[in-house]
This record gives structure tokens, C-alpha cells and sequence, in this order.
């Protein structure tokens, strides 16, 4: 099965660097790596040079101006760029499990998405974590926390069956869903400024539409690598727009995809 990875970074190569390690390093390659750039400086864009010369599959660098956390507007531009049918979506400090890519295109289906756990990794690891250059872990490994997250038992994991309900463990830096799910909702809502919700008002319109989603656990599985937590200033206004999605059971946004399609 063709896939896009999607990579949403910001001026944060010494991650990213992690990241892309954890990609070349997966049992089964994503077609395609298209790393979502919202505005980073030249370290990262010369990192990405860097990992093309070698990679086993093609990366495109997507870049615009930083003008401030416009996510949805790049990874729109993202979900426009890629090639293939079934787009893999992490964020650019998260990585991850060798068999991630493998666990995600095995559990594809039509009229579902899928959504992952994260493990966190502790600050005081990071030192650690960067001299190393680690990207393999187990549930016994130092430096992280919330571990039972890390348990890798693919069999539990036939346990879990989609459902027609949003879950609040819905995570954007570890889903994947039909290219053609995310044109149907005009994928990211543009009216989001600022860190928050912007990841689940997306998901609340695939369910809103029918698609339904299914947890990847036991499976799936990647690292967050720990960062203070962005500014939350526009956190009220997003809220509104996403309890605006609940009320109405909006379908599709107005400010979204179809502009770069």
C-alpha cells in the first residue's frame, strides 16, 4: 500500500534529525516523506538536504514564512503536495517505533481513521537522548514515562474496533486517514491561529461525515520528545470554533484545503 508521511516541524532540527532517523529505520517505508515546515530557518532546511542525498525514499521539504502557528495552513499544503492515497500524519518531535509505518498501513480501512498513543520522554533525558541520538525504545527503557504506552503486543492490539464516537485520546501527532476523507472536509480548518484543537475539530468533521475512528494501542507506537508547552493565548477562540463543529455537525470548513488542490 502506497503512503505519504507527513512531518509538521518548527525550529526544532536536533529533533527533527531524531525523527527522520526513526523514519529510515522502519521495517515498511512510507512511499514518500513530506516534511510540513511552518516556518523553520536554514539549520532545518540544510538538515533535509542532508537526509535527501541518501534517503530511501523521496523527502520534500514544504516550507512558508513564519508568521506566527499556522499548523493547519501547512499541513494543508501538505495533504494537497502528496502523492499517494493514505496519508500518515506525526509532528516533527515524536519518534518513532520501527514497526509504526508497518502497524499503521496493516490497519487502514475505508471509512475509518486511525489515531495512536504517545510515550513521553522525560526532560531531564534530553541531554541523554541527543548525544546518543536514540530512536529505539522498550517499555523498559530510561527517561520515559506513561510506559505502559510503549508495550508492543500487536495481538491486544485486534482488541480495539472502530467506533462512530470522537475519542478524547485522539492525538494529531499520531493518526493517519484517506487522502480523499481529508478533501471531502476541506482538511484543516484556517481560521485556527495559535496551538489548540485544531487536530480534533478535523477529526470531529471525518465523524461528522461517517468515518469512523479506531485507536491504534499495542501498536502504533512513538516517542515524545519533551518541549515547554506552547502559548495557549488563542486557546478560547479555537475552543469556539471547534464547539461551533459540535453544534452545527459541520462537515467541512470554509477556509480550508481546497485552495491548494
Amino acid at each position: 500500500m502506497t503512503s505519504s508521511l507527513i512531518i509538521s516541524t518548527y525550529k526544532w532540527p536536533k529533533a527533527l534529525d531524531l525523527v527522520l532517523l526513526s523514519v529510515k529505520n522502519q521495517k515498511v517505508l512510507p512511499t514518500e516523506v513530506i516534511v510540513a515546515d511552518d516556518g523553520s530557518g536554514l539549520d532545518t532546511k540544510e538538515l533535509i538536504k542532508q537526509y535527501q542525498l541518501n534517503f530511501p525514499v523521496p523527502i520534500k521539504h514544504l516550507w512558508h514564512e513564519d508568521v506566527g502557528f499556522t499548523k493547519s495552513v501547512i499541513l494543508n499544503k501538505a495533504i494537497a503536495t502528496a502523492q499517494y492515497d493514505y496519508i500518515i500524519q506525526i509532528d516533527g518531535d515524536c519518534i518513532i517505533h520501527e514497526c509504526f509505518v508497518k502497524n499503521h498501513l496493516a490497519a487502514a480501512e475505508k471509512g475509518v481513521y486511525l489515531y495512536g498513543s504517545r510515550v513521553n520522554i522525560q526532560q531531564e533525558y534530553l541531554a541523554k537522548l541527543f548525544s546518543i541520538k536514540q530512536i529505539k525504545f522498550s517499555v523498559f527503557s530510561k527517561g520515559i514515562k506513561k510506559r505502559t504506552r510503549a508495550l508492543y503486543i500487536p495481538l491486544l492490539a485486534k482488541l480495539y474496533r472502530p467506533s462512530a464516537n470522537f475519542s478524547k485520546k485522539y492525538r494529531g501527532c499520531n493518526t493517519s486517514y484517506y487522502k480523499e476523507d481529508a478533501i471531502m472536509i476541506n482538511g484543516y480548518d484556517e481560521n485556527f491561529i495559535g496551538w489548540g484543537r485544531e487536530d480534533s475539530e478535523f477529526a470531529l468533521r471525518l465523524h461528522n461525515n461517517g468515518i469512523k475512528g479506531k485507536r491504534l494501542r499495542y501498536q502504533g507506537i512513538l516517542y515524545h520528545i519533551f518541549h515547554v508547552e506552547k502559548s495557549k493565548s488563542n486557546l478560547e477562540l479555537n475552543n469556539e470554533i471547534e464547539l461551533n463543529t459540535i453544534k452545527s455537525k459541520l462537515k467541512k470548513c470554509i477556509n480550508g484545503l481546497d485552495k491548494y488542490l
